[in-house]
């Protein structure tokens, strides 16, 4: 085993799964790509945040459009940050991870669920209940559920 397997396995563990914290998008340094998470459920669309309403949450900074926004998401962080730390629902249904797109979202029993594709969040919505249960079952063993 090479030195740099061995590395890995330490850090990572065998399973190479993605960590369990939302992470920051690599272009805007913020949680799900600079989005409000609140808005939403409140402007029923994604909405980017200001830098000067900044707050630390699961690993990440998240930004807001508005200090009533940010005032919910602090008391109730659960509600509106996105199921599955941001990965794609459709996918963790079927077993693996991959990148949800803040674009392309769905609020699935009253919460944010996030898709790679279009399609995806077709076939999910319309199967949503079992596909829900399919993809919690997935979520911890493919580090899509945050440890907070």
């Amino acid at each position: 085993m090479s030195a740099v397997t061995c590395f890995g396995i330490m850090v990572f563990g065998e399973s190479f799964a993605r960590p369990q914290i939302f992470i920051p998008d690599p272009i805007a340094g913020y949680a799900i790509g600079g989005h409000d998470p609140v808005a939403y459920f409140v402007d029923r669309r994604p909405r980017q945040g200001s830098r000067k309403l900044e707050f630390k949450w699961g690993g990440a900074e998240w930004v807001f459009v508005n200090k009533g926004n940010m005032e919910a998401f602090k008391r109730s962080p659960d509600t509106y940050a996105p199921l599955f730390a941001g990965c794609g629902a459709y996918a963790l249904a079927e077993g693996f991870a991959t990148a949800g797109n803040p674009f392309i979202f769905a609020v699935v029993d009253g919460k944010l669920v996030f898709f790679h594709s279009v399609v995806n969040r077709f076939l999910f919505v319309v199967n949503a209940k079992q596909l829900m249960a399919d993809a919690e079952v997935h979520a911890q063993k493919t580090g899509c559920k945050p440890a907070l």
